[in-house]
């Protein structure tokens, strides 16, 4: 009965998994529009290939890979069977390259593919929106063949192409950050005036603080144990200059002609860009080959001091799991389901993001035999989102969690180790720069081009 029951479900599934139906009439997806169900999937495969990638950089996980019999290449052997895998490719950063690789190119596929899909009656939009079993299929094949590449120097040129898309990504975290503040601060203040209850502005007031608490707390300690008085003068700049730049945000936020024409615009949408501004200060520092002026998290905590290398140091040797590195992965697993559930009302945003405000019309509701409401085909009118540039943030977002995963360290394909270099500081803090210019531009556009709708 049992069995029955088992292969009853699978059959309701099955349609999910390889037809070209939405899920509309799936019992296995969740009450909800169609389009966020579809974003929801592809960020997990995202996050699915981000665990895969965190399993295979960690420590030791090739050493007890060698103790597999007639498994990897120099292991243990058994005889008669001769070993066949490199573990030296399937493990470690050279295992995160390509998996993101494959993850990379399965994603910008798919942009290419959907590039100017209009509404759900175009035949490309089953494909988004069905299929999955198939396109789980074609990842995991274009993942089996990243890890026949040869090494050769795919190492050293995909680590450029991850330093550009991360770069590019670190703004479009930004973006969503800066959306993400202005609609937690427009529904907040809309419930305090509606309900007339200020407990809605002392929650406003007390993250404000909180934030702009942290931002200060984060700029003493980088002065303390990231510069030096006769060294650091590169991080003695940075820290600087981003105090100065988050100085001036949050006096242009509060400005009498800014609250005029951006009524919700305020202080929480300034310490929280200013938070993540010092995030990036922070990480950019931690990639500075001098150790010196970037001393390790165990260092700090434990006291000891980091400025002369030991004897007996391997300069290949990298430490994979830092406190940037974990913070890092955080905020991206946020802005990658915001990404996927947002339904912003902010114009500026959604021209940048290539999305519509509100979630999309044209679908009713569909009641199953149960009573239960299945997903929805909102899209029938027009898309809520562009596929094509959801598919291309994916797969900025894969070479981001590439560098993120790798710490940013630069292939030496001379001694095969992984070295620190101040090409990924200088891209880390000029994307910080360049988003907190985009924050500016939020503030006084509305002021420049007046005739304009910046809602």
């Amino acid at each position: 009965m049992g069995a029955c029951l088992a292969l009853c479900s699978l059959a309701s599934c099955a349609s999910c998994l390889c037809g070209s139906a939405p899920c509309l009439l799936c019992g296995c997806c969740p009450s909800s529009n169609n389009s966020t169900i579809t974003r929801l999937v592809f960020s997990f495969f995202l996050l699915l290939g981000t665990m895969v990638s965190v399993i295979m950089i960690l420590p030791g996980m090739e050493t007890h890979l060698r103790k597999i019999p007639g498994f990897c290449q120099g292991g243990t052997t058994i005889p008669g069977i001769e070993n066949q895998f490199n573990c030296d490719v399937i493990v470690g950063y050279k295992s995160v390259y390509r998996m993101c690789f494959a993850m990379a190119c399965f994603f910008f596929l798919f942009s290419a593919i959907m590039i100017r899909v209009r509404s759900s009656k175009d035949p490309r939009a089953a494909v988004q929106n069905g299929f999955w079993f198939f396109k789980f299929l074609i990842l995991v094949g274009i993942t089996v063949g990243a890890f026949f590449i040869p090494n050769g120097t795919f190492h050293t040129v995909w680590f450029y192409f991850g330093v550009v898309g991360s770069f590019i990504f670190i703004i479009i975290q930004l973006i969503l950050l800066i959306d993400f503040a202005h609609s937690w601060n427009k529904i907040w203040v809309e419930n305090a005036e509606n309900t007339d209850n200020k407990c809605w502005f002392a929650g406003l007031l007390s993250f404000t603080v909180l934030q702009y608490a942290l931002a200060i707390t984060a700029v003493v300690l980088f002065y303390i144990h990231y510069t030096q008085p006769d060294d650091c003068t590169e991080h003695k700049v940075f820290i600087s200059l981003n105090l100065i730049f988050c100085i001036i945000i949050s006096v242009v936020s509060i400005l009498p002609k800014i609250q005029e024409a951006q009524p919700h615009s305020g202080l929480l949408q300034a310490s929280l860009i200013s938070l993540y501004t010092m995030y990036v200060t922070w990480s950019a520092m931690t990639n500075n080959p001098n150790r010196k002026c970037n001393p390790s998290l165990l260092s700090l905590v434990s006291n000891v001091s980091n400025t002369e290398p030991s004897g007996d140091s391997n300069p290949g040797q990298v430490q994979w799991w830092d406190a940037q590195g974990i913070v890092g992965l955080v905020i991206f697993l946020f802005c990658t389901l915001y990404a996927s559930i947002r339904s912003s009302s902010n114009t500026q945003v959604n021209k940048l993001m290539q999305t519509e405000e509100g979630g999309g019309s044209g679908g009713e509701d569909v009641v199953g035999e149960d009573g239960i409401r299945r997903a929805v085909d909102n899209e029938e009118d027009g898309v809520t989102y562009s596929y094509s540039f959801f598919h291309f943030h994916l797969c900025l977002a894969s070479l981001y969690i590439m560098m993120t995963l790798t710490n940013w360290y630069q292939p030496d394909t001379t001694t095969q180790a992984m070295q620190s270099s101040m090409p990924a500081v200088w891209v880390k803090m000029s994307s910080g720069w360049l988003g907190l210019g985009l924050y500016l531009w939020t503030l006084i556009a509305p002021l420049i081009f007046p005739d304009r709708d910046f809602n």
